[in-house]
Formats: C-alpha cells, structure tokens, sequence
C-alpha cells in the first residue's frame, strides 16, 4: 500500500520545482521502467501491482531492488502517477547530471533551441537515439528532461541518450565542428555536402532558432517542401535531418 507521505511524494515530483530541490524524477510504466534496469541511473522506490512483482520477483532481487519495492493496487498507481495507461508500476529515480559533450570524431550533436513541448522534447530523444545520438544538449527554455511527459514519450530512450541544459551562446562558441542549423531559407538539405561530425541546431515550431543561437550557425539548411503544408513538427524534422546525415 502507498502511504500518504509516498503519495504526496509522487505527486510532488509532477512539479518541475520539486524535481529540481528533490533531486528525484519519476518512471512510469513497465517499459519504461524495463529501461532503468540497465542503465546507470538508480531507483530509489518502486511502487508495483503483485502481478509486476511476482513475474520480475528474481530481476528485483538481482537488482538489489527488494528492500525499496512496496505492493500497491491499479487504482493506487493510476491515482498516484500521471498516465492514464500506467497500472503497474511507479519508480522514484535519482536525477544525474550530464556533463556537456565533447565532440568526438565521426559524432553528431543534437542542439535543442527553445522547444518547450515535453512530447516533442521526448520524441526527439527517441529519434535521436534511433539515429545513434548519444549526446542532446538543450537551451535553459526548453522542456525539463525529467518532465512525466517527456520521459513517457521518450519511449525508454531516456535512458540511452544524454541531456543537458545550458546557456547555447556560449557552448556554440567553443566548437570547431561546423554547426548546422534548420531554416527554412536554408540550403537544400538534398544538395548540401554534410559532414560525419557536427552539431545540428534545431529550433522550436513557433519561433525558430532564435537570434543569439543563429550568429553561431556555419551552415543553414532546409528541408525542402513538395507539398502545401507550412511546417513541419520539430520531432519529425529532426528525423529526417538526421536521415540525411546518417545517408
């Protein structure tokens, strides 16, 4: 059963606020959570159906994960998390840190500027990691990593691709790699000779990549239209700029 004090404590870590004093996220559902038991993050609870604990009871003792485990019902979880498809099982995970990337030969860079949309942040972490990219580094406006809702879209890429937050000005200025950026007055992507290595700067739907950001672009491009439409979602431009270095 959740004690009152558990629950306020998942609840709690809905807010950004208390993410950050808290130094906790929260995991939700059993493929997400499937995810944690391979990487280096650590899981500090995990609130679970019998059902969930009865079929990974041996995965929860290897893990050293029984002592923190605590059985509570459908109704709990759902009423407890922030998914509405959630019913099985709820971690509380320490936060780590990621150190801003180093760019090694042949390695691309994801830069995020300004995309506030948790799901749009998530799915750019499950297509980047789809395209082997192991590094996101995001402007201070853009969606919190550790946002329910991005961690739900990330789809357990969360725990394969690195995140970090910080000022883009001054990380831009210290790279050597040429850096790209998505424009729509940019070069045909289809026509532009890309290299193996370097950093991709993506903007967000509503406003783009913002001025401060884009004195550090090297290379605009574009993906071309052959249609009506006015844009394209940030997500899946970002697939397919990725598909195109990756060619």
């Amino acid at each position: 059963m959740i004690s009152k004090n558990q629950l306020k404590l998942i609840q709690a870590l809905e807010q950004k606020k208390q993410r950050k004093k808290l130094g906790l996220f929260l995991v939700q559902g059993e493929k997400n959570v499937a995810e944690l038991f391979n990487s280096t993050f650590i899981i500090k609870q995990l609130f679970a159906t019998a059902p969930y604990i009865n079929k990974n009871n041996s995965l929860l003792g290897e893990k050293g994960l029984v002592s923190v485990t605590v059985e509570a019902t459908e109704e709990e979880l759902k009423k407890a998390g922030t998914l509405v498809s959630n019913n099985s099982v709820v971690a509380v995970v320490q936060c780590q840190p990621a150190e801003l990337p180093e760019i090694a030969a042949n390695e691309l860079v994801l830069v995020l500027d300004q995309v506030g949309d948790p799901g749009n942040l998530g799915t750019i972490i499950r297509v980047a990691d789809w395209y082997g990219i192991e590094h996101i580094v995001c402007s201070p406006d853009c969606a919190d990593f550790y946002n329910p809702k991005v961690i739900a879209a990330t789809m357990g890429s969360f725990a394969r691709v690195k995140i970090s937050h910080t000022e883009l000005p001054a990380y831009l200025m210290q790279q050597k790699k040429p850096i790209y950026g998505a424009f729509l007055e940019g070069d045909n992507i289809h026509k532009t000779a890309l290299t193996q290595s370097a950093v991709i700067v993506m903007g967000s739907e509503s406003h783009g990549i913002s001025s401060e950001v884009a004195k550090f672009i090297t290379d605009k491009i574009t993906i071309p239209s052959f249609g009506k439409a006015e844009s394209l979602n940030v997500a899946m431009a970002t697939g397919i700029i990725l598909d195109n270095f990756k060619r």
